[in-house]
């Protein structure tokens, strides 16, 4: 089963709140909730989320805030920013938001059918990233395990690993080459483009590891493309 995306909402008005759950309830991922920008915050430190939708104006820490924290930790400084906001003070209120992280900036109301799809870019590049780390994970697993060796009886033969692991990386290649060439039609974020070649740059590295490990190819062992 293929494990849903997290997509945190963060509004002090509950029902702000309950109508963007409305709106991204089509996505079929995992909407949580935050009443404010300690409560987001608390959240970030346990959970890993696709992209975030903050509200500007809050009582207390507000939307800006909030994202200079978020975007200071490690953990969570890559993880896409939308600011909703219900004000409009001019291209300086704008460019704050931006200045402060996020990947875009909306102002209420807003169309629910372009906030929608906006999110849903981002979750699908989430996505193809945990698929990326998947390969990543077992590729790191047959170069530590000396060749593939495994217990007798029903472990894959090395070949039959690689053939598998290659497999798979050229699924999740095919998906990330339609996920850049429907970017392109629709003119998208130019960060979520951005984010969609870093990704393309991370599957090429894993695709040459593979390759390395093939017969003949080599004797060293490859090293297995950084995450980051």
């Amino acid at each position: 089963m293929v494990q849903k995306a997290k997509i945190l909402l963060v509004d002090d008005r509950p029902e702000n709140l309950l109508a963007l759950e409305a709106i991204l309830s089509a996505l079929d991922q995992t909407l949580v909730r935050a009443s404010s920008g300690e409560e987001a915050l608390k959240a970030l430190l346990t959970d890993d989320f696709a992209v975030i939708l903050l509200d500007v104006q809050m009582p207390g820490m507000d939307g800006f805030e909030t994202a200079a924290h978020i975007k200071r930790r490690e953990r969570t400084r890559d993880i896409p920013i939308i600011f909703l906001t219900a004000i409009n003070h001019g291209p300086h209120h704008t460019f704050r938001g931006y200045a402060a992280g996020a990947v875009d900036y909306i102002s209420k109301p807003f169309d629910p059918w372009v906030l929608r799809a906006k999110v849903s870019v981002f979750v699908e590049l989430y996505m193809k990233n945990c698929q990326l780390r998947e390969q990543a994970a077992l590729l790191r697993l047959q170069l530590e395990g000396g060749g593939g060796k495994a217990a007798a009886g029903d472990a894959k033969e090395p070949a039959g690993l690689l053939a598998e692991l290659s497999a798979r990386l050229a699924a999740v290649e095919e998906q990330a080459e339609a996920l850049s060439k429907q970017l392109d039609d629709e003119s998208a974020d130019a960060a979520a483009v951005a984010t969609a070649a870093h990704l393309e740059r991370k599957l090429t590295g894993l695709r040459r590891a593979l390759d390395a490990l093939e017969p003949g190819t080599g004797t060293g062992a490859p090293s297995v493309p950084s995450q980051n």
